[in-house]
C-alpha cells in the first residue's frame, strides 16, 4: 500500500506527562482501529467514554473517543481521536497498540495538513497560514495568522484565477471566430477591460505598504560597538533576565546571542554581538567578523558608546542608533536625549539615547522608541493579505504576465492568451493546485508531527 493509502497516528497535544493528551488517527483504517480498541464505533461527532483495550484485551485506559467519518472531517478521510490519560505509560500503550495493525503507521510532520490539502480541505495559503499560527509568538502574529487562514488570500487568488480564464476564453473565442467580421472585437474589448481591471487590483495589493511577510520573521535589532561598553547589560536589560555573561574585562562575548522579544506584539529578535576592536586573539577575531556580519544584516542597530569610546561612532553601516552608556557616571544628569527623532522618522541615523545599563536610567525610553520603530517598520502588515514571500512571487509573476498579456493584445491575441494562461498557473501554484509537488515536502515538513 502506498504511504499516502495508509493510515496515520500522532500525538497531537502537549509532551507528557499532562492531564490528559489527545491521539489523532486519519485514514481508512481509522474506523477498524477504533473499533477493535474500543468495541464499538462511536456515534459521529459525540464524545463517547469507552474503555480502550488492546490486541490481548489487556486494558489501556478509560478514554474518551470522537468518530469524524470522512469526508466531512479534518483531513478529507475518516478521522478518529483518543483523549486519553496522559502519563507516558498510558501513551506508549496506545500508540503500541495502534502501531500494531497493519498499513497503520506514525505520522510524519505535517502529514494531517497535507491530508486535508490533497483532499480539498484547504489551499496552500491556507497550510501555510495554520503553520504561521502554530508558531506564532506575539499576538500580532497570532492576529496574521487567522487572518490568512480565513482564506482571505485564497478566495481573492481563486476569483481573479477564474476571470483571468474567463478573458482567456473570450480572446481564444475571438482567434476561433476571426473569420467572421466583428466578432472579434466584440469579445476581446471586454476582455481587454476585464484583464486591466484585474492588472490594477493585483498592482495595489503588490504596492500595499504592509509588510506582512517581515512580521513572520520578526525585526532584528543587533546591539554593537566597542568591547566593555556595557552591550551584554544593555541586553539583559531589554530581556529583563540574565540572558548574556557581563564582565568588566574586554572580549568578555565572543559570539553572537539572540534574545527573541515580544514589545507590543511585536516580535523581536536582540542579537548582543562581540565588541568590535583590533585584536590578535583568533577566536575573539572570529567573534569580530561574526559581530560585523550580522550588524550589516540586522533591520537596527544600536551602537553603544560610552564617554570612553567617543570616537567609535558610526562605523555600523545599517539603520543605526547611538546609544550612550554609563550616563550615571558622567555626572551631567541627563537620563536621556533624543536629537533627530520624530514619530515616521525612527530609522534616523540622527537618534541618539543616553542609558545607564546598569541600573536602568532610560532604558525605558529606549524600549519605547523601539516600539515606534517597529510601529513604522511592519507598517500595517497585521492587515496585508500577503504572509510569504513565495506567495509575493506568484503575485508579482501574475501582473507581470497580465500587463504583457495587455501589451501585446493589439500584435496578436494569439500572444496575450498565452500570457493569461501563463497568469492562471501562477495563481493556481499560489493556491497549490498547479505543479507545485516540488515545495509542499518543504512547507509541510514544517509543521509539527501530530499537525
Amino acid at each position: 500500500m502506498h504511504p499516502r493509502e495508509q493510515t496515520i497516528f500522532a500525538l497531537s497535544s502537549g509532551r507528557p506527562p499532562s492531564a490528559i493528551a489527545m491521539v489523532r488517527v486519519s485514514g481508512p483504517l481509522a474506523g477498524i482501529a477504533v473499533t477493535a480498541l474500543a468495541g464499538k464505533l462511536p456515534t459521529p461527532r459525540m464524545a463517547t467514554r469507552v474503555q480502550l483495550r488492546d490486541a490481548g484485551q489487556q486494558p489501556i485506559d478509560d478514554a474518551v473517543v470522537l468518530w469524524f467519518p470522512g469526508p466531512a472531517s479534518a483531513t478529507g478521510e475518516d478521522v478518529a481521536e483518543f483523549h486519553i490519560h496522559g502519563g507516558r505509560a498510558v501513551l506508549a500503550a496506545l500508540l503500541v497498540a495502534l502501531a500494531a495493525f497493519e498499513n497503520v503507521r506514525a505520522a510524519e510532520p505535517g502529514e494531517f495538513t497535507r491530508r486535508g490539502f490533497e483532499n480539498g480541505k484547504l489551499d496552500l495559503t491556507e497550510a501555510e497560514a495554520l503553520d504561521d499560527l502554530i508558531h506564532a509568538d506575539t499576538d500580532r502574529q497570532r492576529r496574521q495568522a487567522l487572518r490568512q487562514m480565513k482564506g482571505l488570500l485564497g478566495d481573492r487568488a481563486r476569483d481573479w484565477r477564474a476571470q483571468i480564464i474567463e478573458a482567456s476564453a473570450l480572446i481564444e473565442a475571438g482567434i476561433d471566430f476571426s473569420d467572421e467580421g466583428d466578432v472579434p472585437r466584440e469579445l476581446i474589448e471586454p476582455a481587454l477591460e476585464k484583464i486591466k481591471a484585474l492588472h490594477g487590483e493585483i498592482q495595489q495589493v503588490l504596492a500595499a505598504q504592509g509588510r506582512s511577510e517581515r512580521l513572520r520573521e520578526g525585526l532584528v535589532v543587533a546591539i554593537a560597538g566597542p568591547p566593555n561598553v556595557g552591550k551584554s547589560t544593555l541586553m539583559n536589560q531589554l530581556a529583563r533576565r540574565e540572558v548574556a555573561i557581563v564582565s568588566p574585562h574586554a572580549g568578555t562575548t565572543r559570539d553572537v546571542i539572540e534574545v527573541q522579544l515580544d514589545l507590543d506584539g511585536y516580535p523581536v529578535t536582540v542579537i548582543d554581538t562581540a565588541g568590535i576592536r583590533e585584536t590578535d586573539d583568533p577566536v575573539e577575531q572570529e567573534g569580530v567578523r561574526r559581530a560585523r556580519a550580522r550588524a550589516a544584516e540586522a533591520d537596527l542597530v544600536l551602537w553603544m558608546i560610552d564617554a570612553q569610546h567617543e570616537s567609535a561612532r558610526g562605523e555600523a553601516a545599517a539603520s543605526a542608533w547611538v546609544v550612550r552608556n554609563k550616563i550615571d557616571l558622567e555626572g551631567d544628569g541627563t537620563a536621556s536625549r533624543r536629537d533627530s527623532a520624530n514619530g515616521s522618522g525612527m530609522a534616523d541615523r540622527g537618534i541618539e539615547f543616553g542609558v545607564s545599563a546598569a541600573r536602568g536610567d532610560g532604558v525605558q525610553e529606549l524600549m519605547t522608541a523601539l516600539v515606534m520603530f517597529a510601529q513604522d517598520f511592519f507598517g500595517s502588515g497585521e492587515d496585508g493579505l500577503i504572509g510569504r514571500v513565495r506567495q509575493r512571487k506568484l503575485l508579482q509573476e501574475t501582473e507581470v504576465m497580465l500587463r504583457r498579456s495587455i501589451e501585446v493584445i493589439g500584435k496578436g491575441e494569439e500572444l496575450a492568451a498565452e500570457e493569461l494562461r501563463g497568469a492562471a498557473v501562477a495563481l493556481g501554484r499560489l493556491l497549490g493546485r498547479v505543479d507545485v509537488e516540488d515545495i509542499l515536502d518543504v512547507i509541510f515538513r514544517e509543521f509539527c508531527v501530530g499537525k
